[in-house]
């Protein structure tokens, strides 16, 4: 049965009207089927620093010395606590001393070498049935002793340049060195105290080049690549500031499933020396 069997031609009309697409309204009226898109939008982060590291003794003792204070810059490699070596020292040196010492060596060195003179003279005297064989092979065996003499001689002195060495790093770990150029954030002890093993002590950082981890778009994030320009501007700050520039150094592999992130690191001189922990915007 056809639809014109059984509706008016009233009712034909309305039902085709029902079922005709909706015009799409322009821009002009205020709606478009197209989106708009994030691409390119300011992404919100945080600065922090490029190296933040705490540090803490691997042993317990008594801090001796404290030569910065905090808000001191400090390079790489300096000592900036120590704790009290004095006993530490004195074992060091008699190690030392230990480790040098060769008389052992060279007086089992001597015997060995006296041993054998003793077994040419006898083999000659055997020779000339001037000695027994017995005496040859007491001889021969006073030898084999003094060359394992002289190997284990040689194998205590060996012990004790690793004992001196052993020491010289339990001496070495008795001093926090910065391991890497920055500032002195925070100290944690004073002159005096005593620490515990693995306790915070001190705390140093860099902020000169600051980090930006931006959680950029996914769409977006995937275009980005090492070594591309940022534009970071400081947020709250002057109106007349300047855009600071970076640089991307890292895009995680890895996208954040829940909020459709992907992680880009970006660099950011900071020759000025503003603060890490700024709200940030920062664009590509």
């Amino acid at each position: 049965m056809s639809i014109r069997n059984i509706c008016s031609p009233a009712m034909l009309s309305l039902v085709i009207l029902s079922f005709s697409p909706a015009p799409r309204v322009g821009a002009a009226g205020g709606s478009s089927a197209a989106g708009t898109g994030t691409s390119g939008s300011p992404v919100r982060a945080v600065t922090r620093p490029s190296a933040d590291i705490t540090l803490s003794f691997v042993q317990p003792g008594r801090i001796a010395e404290i030569p910065f204070k905090e808000g001191d810059a400090v390079k790489a490699a300096q000592v900036v606590i120590r704790q009290d070596d004095v006993a530490e020292q004195i074992l060091l040196a008699q190690l030392k001393a230990q480790a040098q010492d060769t008389t052992q060596v060279r007086a089992a060195e001597a015997s060995l070498a006296q041993k054998r003179v003793d077994l040419q003279k006898i083999e000659k005297a055997a020779a000339s049935r001037a000695a027994t064989a017995l005496e040859v092979e007491h001889a021969k065996l006073d030898v084999t002793i003094s060359e394992l003499s002289l190997e284990l001689a040689k194998f205590e002195h060996e012990q004790a340049i690793r004992k001196h060495q052993e020491q010289e790093v339990r001496v070495g770990n008795m001093q926090l060195k910065s391991p890497i150029d920055g500032r002195i954030e925070k100290i944690d002890i004073e002159v005096g105290e005593s620490v515990n093993a693995l306790t915070d002590v001190i705390r140093v950082v860099q902020t000169d080049p600051l980090w930006i981890d931006a959680p950029v778009p996914l769409q977006e994030g995937v275009r980005l690549k090492p070594g591309l320009t940022a534009r970071v501007q400081i947020i709250g700050a002057e109106p007349n500031a300047e855009t600071l520039a970076g640089r991307v150094i890292f895009v995680a592999g890895v996208a954040d499933a829940a909020s459709g992130t992907l992680r880009v690191k970006i660099e950011v001189p900071n020759k000025t020396g503003r603060p890490a922990g700024e709200h940030v915007l920062v664009s590509f």
